[in-house]
């Protein structure tokens, strides 16, 4: 398995607080890495990191280094916009825009000089489809998308980051605001997009990154304790602190 992005050496500070220390990171092509860990203990920040939506963040200052097929994200003539185009990302919350169904998922493609409606329409289907939603909107298009249900919404919100074809998508949580059906739908999804995407994925949920990560990280006060196989990190852990977690007697 190639290796899709690699961080290294990395620390991050917010102001004067160090959020995460001598972070050492590979991302495998087509595989699914799931960041499991404590509420505050780094986890979202490198998400973030890794399509560098801490550049909007004020007082966050990085060292280290991040590379995308070899290349370091952070050098300074890297193109940001190319890099969310290739790394998207999918929020906490379901966060649809208020417009249509379709100008959602079209909206992405337009920004990218995509403007002929035969092309649009195409996109609109294939990423609709891919997000395992077409079949509950294809007769909706032109309906707000805020009329979705929630898990709707999300897997909307997924449609909306494959229509720009990226190589990696990002997953904040992407399931904790939802109900049990709702999620098992989005796990399934995960493992459909794992085909033709990298996925990187933080959760709350042991269950979940068992059933549906190919490699763990574990993540305790902004380090990570350990990473590896998701079958070695579920049932033979090196580490005490991981066996204490991922058998709910601390976090």
């Amino acid at each position: 398995m190639d290796e899709k992005m690699k961080v290294l050496d990395l620390d991050l500070f917010y102001n004067d607080f160090q959020a995460l220390f001598d972070i050492n990171l590979q991302v495998m092509n087509n595989e699914i890495l799931s960041f499991i860990g404590p509420s505050g203990c780094g986890k979202s920040t490198l998400l973030k990191c890794l399509n560098r939506m801490n550049d909007l963040v004020m007082g966050c200052k990085i060292d280290g280094k991040i590379t995308l097929d070899g290349e370091d994200i952070y050098a300074k003539s890297y193109d940001v916009n190319k890099l969310r185009k290739r790394v998207g990302m999918v929020f906490q919350q379901p966060n649809p825009f208020p417009m249509s169904i379709y100008e959602n998922i079209a909206y992405g493609p337009k920004t990218h000089n995509i403007k002929n409606k035969r092309d649009l329409d195409e996109i609109v289907e294939s990423s609709l489809q891919k997000a395992a939603i077409w079949d509950e909107v294809k007769d909706k298009l032109k309906k707000n998308a805020l009329s979705l249900s929630g898990g709707q919404q999300q897997r909307l919100c997924i449609a909306r980051a494959i229509a720009i074809n990226p190589e990696v998508i990002l997953m904040d949580e992407p399931t904790s605001a939802l109900d049990p059906l709702s999620t098992g739908k989005i796990e399934e999804l995960t493992q459909e997009l794992k085909k033709d995407f990298t996925i990187v994925i933080v959760t709350h949920n042991m269950q979940q990154a068992s059933r549906i990560s190919d490699r763990i990280a574990f993540f305790l006060n902004g380090v990570i304790v350990e990473q590896g196989p998701t079958l070695d990190i579920f049932q033979n852990p090196k580490n005490e602190k991981t066996e204490r977690y991922i058998t709910g007697r601390f976090g």
